[in-house]
């Protein structure tokens, strides 16, 4: 057996394999004698049947079969003897002429060979990287949502403009028969507003949908429509008043500081602000980390040049999933995927280069301190460290959480990465100001 490779350029190669009859006969024999023992023919008795009707019948067959698990045994080890860094897989190119009657056999197969490139993670601009800030608006709404959630609920009379209001809604032409509650501050406009103040348990005030609240996607929560009936409702609705309360704040004092944060951990108005600054900037970590990560991938991409095997990827694409695909499929596809492989190929070689691989040790790690955060919740903030290991073996024992949970930390060491290593220029901005900028 001869293994050969010829390059055709940089990025593309055809790997040869020929295969003569001393590489499977004896294998082929030994099999075929197998055969013989076991077959039972009619006419024969077992064990006799003559060694040409075995041939017959199956010597083609078996022919193939170890022909080709030559080709494939002889493949991979080619490949990986050679260190090959292949896109996609082996293709095999079809031979009009070819012919399974002869004793030798020639075979070939095109490679898609990765390129070589370098990476520049200094670039002349350098990407930014947002620092969100809870600024004293944000603060401030925080508190009181706080101070609702532990406050009481004291009953009205008549309803005010900060009440709470019950009540069940009705139309029958579009089969609205929906109770809810909510603030008077969600209704929109004096006429709306007017209808309502005032009003008393019992009352059935008549409202029209169009303009009825100020933000149309709580028509979708208070009259449990659907996101487009939301969009285009406009209806006469009868809204049956139930009950009317309004929520007495909860005092700013050590009980309620010990409710929230624990035992003595705040101890003033201005400790509390403090604590809820830091748990929003925690808060925000996760999606200014996201956005880091996303600007440093795009701006990799746009700014790392390489070319790829456009042509032997299309055509591997055709052939490589459930349904071939056309040319014109194959090449759509492709372009979809394109910028995501090159992303693959340089976070490939980043990790290569600088030992970012993820051991198991780092993974169970990273697992136990997702348990250990989960038992927190729970009101176990110290589990002994065999329980911890316990589950993390468990949970690990799972190859599509084990896939889920590396696949998280890969991410984070990129993020860790690129944190030290790219040139990035920091900005701190509120919340508002980060989706301004970001998402404008």
């Amino acid at each position: 057996m001869n293994v050969t490779k010829q390059d055709i350029d940089a990025l593309n190669a055809v790997v040869k394999i020929d295969i003569t009859a001393t590489d499977y006969q004896d294998k082929v024999e030994i099999i075929l004698k197998d055969y013989r023992i076991k077959a039972n023919i009619p006419g024969f008795r077992k064990g006799n049947v003559p060694m040409g009707l075995i041939k017959k019948q199956y010597g083609k067959s078996v022919l193939i079969d170890e022909v080709n698990k030559l080709i494939q045994d002889n493949l991979n080890k080619f490949l990986t003897e050679e260190k090959l860094d292949i896109l996609g897989n082996p293709l095999p190119k079809l031979k009009e002429d070819f012919s399974w009657d002869t004793a030798d056999f020639s075979f070939e197969f095109e490679l898609g060979l990765a390129p070589e490139f370098e990476i520049n993670l200094k670039p002349k601009k350098a990407i930014m990287q947002y620092v969100i800030k809870a600024d004293a608006k944000m603060v401030g709404t925080e508190l009181q949502n706080m101070q609702e959630r532990y406050g009481k609920l004291i009953t009205q009379t008549a309803v005010e403009k900060n009440s709470n209001i019950t009540g069940t809604f009705l139309n029958k032409e579009k089969e609205i028969d929906k109770k809810a509650t909510f603030n008077v501050s969600k209704i929109k406009g004096k006429s709306n507003l007017k209808l309502v103040l005032g009003a008393k348990t019992g009352d059935v005030i008549t409202l029209d949908t169009k303009g009825l609240f100020t933000d149309n996607h709580d028509l979708m929560t208070i009259l449990g429509v659907s996101h487009d009936e939301a969009h285009d409702l406009d209806v006469t609705l009868q809204f049956t008043l139930e009950e009317i309360t309004e929520t007495e704040l909860a005092v700013l004092n050590q009980d309620f500081f010990d409710k929230i944060f624990g035992k003595d951990v705040v101890k003033s108005e201005a400790e509390l602000k403090t604590k809820l600054a830091e748990d929003l900037e925690k808060q925000f970590e996760q999606q200014a980390d996201q956005q880091l990560l996303n600007a440093v991938t795009e701006n990799l991409i746009k700014n790392t040049k390489f070319d790829l095997p456009a042509d032997f990827l299309v055509k591997w694409i055709a052939v490589s999933g459930k349904k071939q695909l056309t040319s014109d499929e194959a090449k759509a596809e492709y372009d979809k995927s394109e910028k995501g492989l090159r992303y693959q190929l340089i976070e490939s070689k980043l990790i290569k280069d600088n030992n970012l691989n993820v051991t198991f040790e780092e993974l169970k790690d990273f697992a136990k301190g997702f348990i250990k955060m989960q038992m927190a919740q729970y009101g176990n903030p110290n589990p002994e460290e065999k329980e911890l290991d316990e589950i993390a073996d468990r949970i690990l024992a799972n190859q599509d959480e084990t896939k889920r949970l590396s696949e998280q930390l890969m991410q984070k060491k990129m993020l860790d990465f690129f944190k030290a290593n790219v040139k990035l220029k920091a900005k701190e901005v509120t919340f508002d100001e980060f989706i301004k900028e970001v998402y404008k």
